[in-house]
């Protein structure tokens, strides 16, 4: 807290200088307080970018709705549920219902202990590196170290107790770009996962978290092992869903399908507050005759119920979904120049609309928060100096590009002029990285 704001805040980047105030937006731009407009490459919960009319128009009409918690029925919640299964769930004829919650975290929390209860087990499972939010269960698997709950300052970092035990699956750390080996290609690791799973209630993947961008075949085998176990298995979608890495979701490219979907960030498109749990029929039915005993005030709020019917029908209508996975090929080819011109770049790896880009530096699972401006947010402040915001996910190394879906090509040059002007500041620093 700063002698300016009464606010207490934080940040994904560490630092003033990368983190500007911004006072407006459109499309896929910021406008910030000192009288610029930049472009928005960091923001996965926008995917018809800033203040799109139409979602503007929803809530508008929705606000005129009565204050109705979860536990009232209210037609625009069943319809947004059907719009859900019927537009982004077309022909998965697994799905069996819809629930709606606040957040993804909330979501990941509520669903994590309704296979605690489903199961009977306590431990949960996830891969290495991920991030499935900062509540409850959701936050302990979490399991990015920065992302802890906790105080983290230079003397150290202060982690909150467990709630329970969480194993630690490999993760098919492969890299597009540059090149580097995929360690879940060969089958070593299945056995010891296996035992791992038939100790957890859940399994929960997230397909681009911290770097990690998951393959259908490291899906399948995670599912098939869960198969096996009785273990639960959700496929969070909070990033990737609704057409961030090109289609509706990323777990469709895979053959195996989950008993969860998790959704959140992108669901309402930056409308309002908004999550949800998909469930397969197959849970739906082993739920019958039971109350799944978790309630709140907001859940399926009139106005998030209105944004998500508003996003599915326009990016439906639009083909919003498909832009990612048509861009695809264009991101490849630019993202394969920044790894060739900057010898501060480590590891490049990416699909569609949500790209990583790791530099030469500490390892991620070093981090101790002992940098006050480490070398990827003083990056992004030099990106920002030529009109583009991008992010990144607090670790020292880590930078990430995920424009609106909306994006032009010609604002995707835009956006990589930055990105070589940032990376040009790492590239001078390389050798106090490199020894």
């Amino acid at each position: 807290m700063t002698a300016q704001t009464r606010l207490l805040s934080t940040s994904l980047t560490t630092g003033d200088s990368s983190n500007p105030e911004i006072v407006g937006g459109h499309g896929v731009w910021f406008e910030l307080a000192d009288g610029r407009e930049v472009i928005d490459a960091s923001d996965t919960a926008a995917p018809l970018g800033h203040c799109h009319p139409e979602i503007i128009e929803a809530i508008r009409r929705a606000a005129t709705a009565p204050v109705l918690n979860e536990g009232w029925r209210w037609a625009e919640r069943d319809e947004a549920a059907g719009d859900v299964v019927r537009e982004a769930f077309a022909g998965e004829d697994w799905v069996g219902a819809v629930r709606f919650f606040i957040s993804a975290s909330e979501a990941n929390d509520a669903v994590l202990a309704l296979c605690q209860a489903l199961t009977g087990r306590a431990a949960l499972a996830t891969r290495e590196r991920a991030y499935h939010g900062g509540a409850g269960l959701a936050r302990e698997l979490t399991v990015q170290p920065q992302w802890h709950g906790g105080l983290s300052s230079p003397p150290g970092v202060a982690a909150p107790p467990r709630l329970a035990t969480v194993h630690q699956l490999p993760a098919p750390r492969g890299a597009r770009v540059t090149g580097q080996a995929d360690p879940t290609t060969q089958p070593d690791w299945m056995p010891e996962a296996k035992a791992k799973l038939a100790d957890s209630a859940a399994v929960l993947l997230d397909y681009s978290q911290g770097g990690i961008y998951h393959t259908p075949s490291y899906q399948d085998q995670v599912a098939a092992l869960a198969r096996d176990t009785g273990t639960y298995w959700i496929a969070d979608e909070t990033v990737t869903g609704f057409g961030r890495v090109g289609g509706w979701f990323q777990f469709q490219h895979g053959q195996s399908r989950p008993d969860f979907v998790t959704l959140g960030k992108c669901l309402s498109a930056g409308g309002a507050a908004a999550g949800a749990i998909v469930l397969s029929q197959d849970v739906l039915d082993r739920l019958r005759g039971t109350s799944w005993q978790s309630y709140s005030t907001y859940r399926s709020h009139p106005v998030a119920m209105a944004a998500i019917r508003a996003h599915l029908q326009i990016s439906s209508r639009d083909h919003i979904y498909e832009r990612a996975r048509d861009l695809d090929g264009y991101m490849f080819r630019r993202m394969s120049e920044v790894a060739s011109g900057h010898p501060s770049v480590s590891r490049v790896d990416g699909r569609g609309l949500h790209w990583t880009v790791e530099l030469h530096g500490p390892d991620w699972r070093e981090w101790r928060c002992e940098e006050t401006e480490p070398l990827a947010s003083r990056v992004v402040a030099r990106a920002l100096e030529a009109g583009v915001l991008i992010a990144t996910s607090g670790e020292q190394t880590s930078l990430f590009l995920a424009p609106p879906l909306i994006v032009s090509e010609d604002e995707l040059g835009k956006i990589f002029e930055a990105l070589h002007h940032g990376l040009e500041l790492a590239d001078q620093e390389l050798n106090t990285y490199v020894h």
